[in-house]
């Protein structure tokens, strides 16, 4: 089996300390944090898997390495590069940095990860910003992501937003800007990213993986990946590319849907592969996103709404095919009759 034929893990952002593309977001922050005038709060939007956390983690890290945005060091970079030996750098990848506080999904008392982020560790950014040792610097909060916070969760973090503490900085992400509270939109700046090019993808998912920059296998991936370098990642694992394929074409044919397409492809998902699953899920979730995600002030809004009622349901089913080690058939009907009914 070669390189490409094998499941390669996606680094978690906080251990990433390279950024492929994105020169101009990564430009922008870095200039307001000199200005020493840094709106409190950002919005990182785009697709999933473009570099957002990526490019929060790294702007975290450099804001507690450098807490003086005046400081000659700040001033003459070029970059928001912390040298990953530096003290900062390590903490942060070990989780242990007082000064960062990371909202995002966790598992709950069975173990099972939550489908949203609950409003008790949304309350924590009280206590964090409140803390004595915020008197010492800056602290930053990353919300990864703000689409998952539920209704009081929201709630709970716009009250700190509407009274942001002193030396206080929130990396808001998002997949879906759109959806995002108006209030919570009103009280930052935001920075949409787009999606990367192809070369950039090549070049973080060899990387990533160690595999040559000229293997058929990653720049198909890579081709296939719309942009993002963990969806590159998801499509270096056996016949992905393939399997991603057969899915587009399906989608592209919604609202009408061919049963024995359908049959071929729950054959094509098997019966215990992760990547098989995970790609045809990424596949489902991207189309879907993509159509949510617009501003469009003249959009079908009742239709959007049924997608987004659809978008949820298929992450639960998915969720319960792979932790029950499900049929996968029987979720392909169920997704494409779910798309087909929304799509009417």
């Amino acid at each position: 089996m070669s390189k490409a034929e094998v499941q390669f893990p996606v680094p978690h952002p906080r251990e990433t300390t390279d950024l492929f593309g994105h020169r101009e977001a990564e430009t922008a922050l870095l200039s307001a944090y000199r200005s020493g005038r840094i709106p409190h709060a950002w919005l990182i939007g785009g697709a999933q898997g473009i570099g957002k956390a990526t490019l929060a983690y790294r702007m975290a890290r450099f804001v507690l390495a450098h807490r003086d945005p005046l400081s000659a060091a700040v001033q003459r970079a070029d970059d928001l590069s912390v040298d990953p030996a530096d003290p900062v750098a390590r903490r942060v990848a070990a989780e242990a940095h007082g000064g960062l506080l990371v909202l995002q999904r966790t598992a709950n008392d069975k173990g099972v990860m939550r489908t949203v982020i609950t409003v008790d560790e949304t309350r924590e950014t009280i206590t964090f910003f409140g803390s004595t040792a915020a008197a010492e610097g800056w602290r930053v909060c990353i919300v990864d992501t703000v689409d998952e916070l539920n209704p009081n969760a929201a709630n709970a973090l716009l009250k700190t937003l509407e009274e942001p503490p002193r030396q206080s900085l929130f990396l808001l992400i998002s997949h879906a800007p759109g959806r995002v509270l108006p209030t919570i939109l009103s009280r930052g700046r935001r920075l949409p990213l787009r999606p990367l090019a192809t070369v950039d993808v090549i070049k973080a998912t060899s990387q990533a993986t160690g595999v040559a920059n000229n293997d058929p296998a990653l720049r198909d991936a890579a081709e296939a990946a719309e942009g993002s370098v963990a969806r590159a990642l998801t499509l270096l694992g056996g016949d992905a590319v393939k399997l991603h394929q057969k899915t587009a074409a399906l989608l592209s044919a919604l609202p009408r849907v061919d049963p024995r397409e359908l049959h071929a492809l729950g054959d094509a998902l098997g019966g215990s592969d992760k990547v098989a699953l995970a790609t045809f899920v990424d596949s489902i979730e991207r189309w879907v996103g993509a159509r949510m995600r617009t501003e469009d002030p003249n959009a079908d809004l009742p239709r959007l709404a049924r997608l987004a009622e659809v978008w949820e349901k298929i992450g639960r089913a998915a969720r319960d095919t792979a932790e029950y080690n499900l049929e996968r058939k029987p979720l392909v009907f169920s997704v494409f009759g779910m798309l087909a009914e929304a799509t009417r």
